[in-house]
């Protein structure tokens, strides 16, 4: 080829300096290479792409998508000008090392790129398998970039200095304690997603909450050395991977899976309020529907008597007693409370704050809004009906509370 182009430039008349010999023949090069570049993306990507388009097949779309086809393009050019760098500088030795050095260097960062974009191809369409939120996809996807990374980083360097790639692999032993710190979080987050993937800790799309981070929200990505987390404020919180295995946090997917979300929530009595049961709160509550079967019930097994004798001498009902029945039978009878699941009404332990009266049940809506507001609804009325029962609710004096006492 440069005896061709030799005789050529004398047949011309110009001078056939090595200089220009040369250059002449890294244009003609770069001009084939660019021709065998047009033709292949222009021409043969482009008739890749249809037939892929008309495939009923998915995963080939994902190559398409993530630009692998488009990447394996550019190894045309680069394949053509490895094979004739060679040829056409036969006579130059020192230009044709220095050009194959480039384009093995090319070559290396084409085919690392290839692959990561592959291994991005890969994850999505594993991702779309049904039991894709088992495994740490994202995780094991960036450890296999950073795998190729490293190799390509090798390969490289071992180019460079003209060294086999076992020389630098064998020196890297003295550097392993440097390694190691370099790559802490990276090895710590790849075990933890393989942790937290075998034991189903966490998925994307889970509600968790980790306090020491201030993260309460949606999982967006489980990655290798860091978890996104969208809050209800919709920003953006990361956690190391790690921290989700070695510290405590709160997954909510139970409760979205399960059939209720727990209400949890006491009221507080003035403990002065509570009395027996006379005559007129007895007339009162034997009206209302919820109540009225219980108070005949009760009355018909303790034998009530309306007689002047001494409490202690009879076994009489409470209105908090009544109270809580009210309540469990006013619970029981509404639609949005699951009867399936644990249903209470009872008393803790009172306090300087008054005696508690818990409400322990399962609510079928789980959605954050309707849930919030049923819980409300529930308390609004659990308030508004103590005044029929002769009860009344705990508060602390207040400003007008003192204004009150000093007239």
């Amino acid at each position: 080829m440069r005896d061709t182009l030799t005789h050529w430039l004398q047949n011309a008349k110009l001078p056939a300096h090595p200089l220009i010999l040369d250059s002449l023949l890294l244009v003609g090069l770069l001009l084939m290479a660019w021709l065998a570049d047009w033709i292949t993306r222009r021409i043969l990507l482009t008739a890749v792409r249809k037939i892929i388009k008309r495939s009923p097949m998915q995963w080939d779309d994902l190559l398409v998508e993530y630009r692998v086809m488009e990447n394996l393009s550019h190894l045309v050019p680069a394949l053509l000008l490895f094979s004739l760098i060679p040829v056409a500088y036969a006579d130059s030795p020192t230009v044709e090392k220095i050009l194959s050095l480039g384009i093995s260097l090319y070559l290396v960062l084409v085919v690392s790129r290839c692959l990561m974009a592959f291994l991005s191809a890969l994850e999505k369409l594993a991702g779309n398998h049904a039991s894709s939120h088992k495994l740490p996809l994202r995780s094991i996807a960036q450890l296999a970039k950073l795998f190729v990374m490293l190799v390509a980083l090798i390969l490289a360097a071992s180019m460079l200095i003209d060294r086999s790639p076992l020389v630098l692999l064998s020196g890297l032993g003295a550097f392993t304690a440097v390694l190691l710190l370099v790559f802490k979080d990276t090895i710590l987050g790849f075990v933890a997603g393989l942790q937290l993937a075998a034991n189903d800790m966490v998925r994307c799309g889970d509600w968790i909450e980790v306090g020491n981070y201030g993260a309460d929200g949606t999982v967006l990505d489980v990655g290798l050395t860091t978890v996104k987390v969208q809050n209800w404020d919709k920003t953006i919180t990361t956690v190391p991977t790690y921290a989700l295995f070695s510290d405590a946090f709160k997954n909510w997917r139970g409760m979205e899976e399960s059939d209720g979300r727990r209400i949890k929530r006491a009221i507080h009595l003035d403990v002065n309020s509570i009395k027996f049961l006379d005559k007129p709160l007895i007339g009162s509550l034997r009206k209302a529907k919820l109540i009225g079967p219980y108070l005949n019930g009760k009355f018909q097994e303790i034998g009530y008597e309306d007689s002047e004798e001494h409490p202690c001498n009879q076994r009489k009902l409470t209105n908090i007693g009544t109270f809580r029945a009210y309540l469990e039978r006013y619970l029981r009878q509404h639609p949005l409370v699951s009867q399936d699941l644990t249903l209470l009404v009872r008393q803790l332990a009172p306090s300087a704050e008054g005696l508690p009266i818990e409400i322990y049940l399962f609510s079928t809506e789980k959605r954050w809004a309707n849930y919030e507001a049923l819980q409300a609804d529930l308390f609004d009325h659990i308030y508004a009906i103590l005044p029929a029962f002769e009860l009344r609710a705990f508060q602390a004096p207040s400003g007008s509370d003192f204004q009150r006492l000093s007239k």
